[in-house]
């Protein structure tokens, strides 16, 4: 009835007409049925509320700073937070994101750096002229200075004494990094083996193989040395233990997210500032008075 009355109101319908299957004329109306329903369900978006474009990145941040975590072990960090949200979504949200494969090589380098540590010489000239040889030993963790010492005429058997008292007991690390300074000789290489400690040599005029000593040295002397005149082997070794303190305890570090190796505590906002000399006065420290 519908055509019959539609060829009627139309008398020129044979020159538009297209001949189709029945059911391309049935998927017409699925698909007219379909537009019709969505229009009508977009009006009243009813249904579970979209998450924040914040909360998103933090769970894409944790995801990408944690590799081993899945989606229960971030759902509990979450809810440590604070964070109300469900298992199922963080699921779902992890599926979507591009996770790295592994750790990160700056972790990877992280959990193994309390291995490492590294040796070199350095030289301060007196006011007479007389040149002394300062040996150190840092630890790449926490970048400790673990032993210090100076002398006038350095020896082999002299260094590898230093390394004895430099890692007492089980102290000592994997890996040891220094330079092919002549003074590393045989006698001093088996010292290092009786340690349990690997030797790791640097290349010929290499000095950026060996970067966290290399750049202790450079701030002894620019942040100390630099600023006095030496008198003696002694007046020397009293200066570098005041510097030592002031390293260890106040000196804060890039690396160490701008802390001190001994790890000082940040000050509650409130009391009166105190200043502290340090170095003999070179450098202060600033610390609020407790309440």
């Amino acid at each position: 009835m519908f055509w019959v009355l539609f060829a009627s109101a139309w008398r020129g319908w044979q020159s538009a007409l297209v001949l189709v299957q029945p059911d391309t004329v049935l998927r017409w109306h699925r698909d007219w049925l379909r537009r019709r329903w969505a229009r009508r369900s977009g009006r009243n978006r009813a249904g579970r509320r979209a998450l924040d474009q914040e909360l998103r990145t933090l769970i894409a941040e944790m995801a990408s700073a944690n590799a081993l975590w899945g989606a229960p072990r971030m759902h509990g960090e979450l809810r440590k937070l604070g964070i109300e949200i469900s298992e199922r979504t963080v699921s779902r949200l992890l599926a979507r994101l591009s996770r790295p494969p592994s750790q990160t090589w700056r972790t990877f380098l992280a959990n193994h750096v309390s291995a490492l540590a590294s040796m070199d010489f350095f030289t301060v000239s007196t006011w007479t002229g007389r040149l002394l040889f300062v040996f150190v030993v840092l630890s790449h963790n926490r970048r400790r200075i673990l032993h210090i010492n100076c002398t006038p005429h350095p020896t082999s058997a002299w260094t590898a004494q230093q390394l004895v008292e430099a890692f007492p007991e089980d102290t000592a690390p994997r890996w040891l990094l220094h330079d092919r300074d002549t003074i590393y000789d045989d006698a001093g290489r088996r010292r290092i083996a009786s340690l349990g400690i690997t030797e790791v040599i640097s290349s010929q005029r290499s000095p950026w193989q060996s970067p966290y000593v290399e750049r202790l040295i450079g701030s002894m002397r620019r942040e100390c040395l630099d600023h006095v005149i030496v008198l003696s082997e002694a007046h020397l070794r009293r200066i570098l233990r005041t510097y030592l303190a002031y390293y260890h305890r106040s000196r804060t570090h890039l690396a160490l997210d701008r802390d001190a190796p001994d790890r000082r505590p940040n000050n509650a906002a409130c009391g009166r500032i105190i200043v502290t000399s340090e170095v003999g006065g070179l450098h202060h420290r600033y610390d609020r008075q407790a309440a």
